[in-house]
């Protein structure tokens, strides 16, 4: 999965490991992708990751965000 990767080496605890996940698995299930390894999804676990590190906190606002500034249709 993406976002595991890419968090690898960031210094984020559970919660925010949690937040982020759950932001990512959001994005992933409006979009409609199924597929972890698209290069699409990556693209979302990469925007959703740039969301999160401006403050938002909510998931589903860090979800709303990512797929709006990726602007992809729903």
């Amino acid at each position: 999965m993406p976002t595991y990767r890419l968090l690898q080496n960031m210094p984020m605890g559970p919660e925010d490991i949690r937040r982020l996940t759950t932001a990512f698995e959001q994005a992933l299930r409006t979009l409609g992708i199924v597929d972890r390894g698209d290069p699409l999804a990556e693209l979302v676990a990469r925007k959703i990751i740039e969301i999160a590190q401006t403050g938002v906190r909510e998931p589903s606002d860090i979800s709303a965000l990512a797929i709006k500034e990726i602007d992809i249709p729903t």
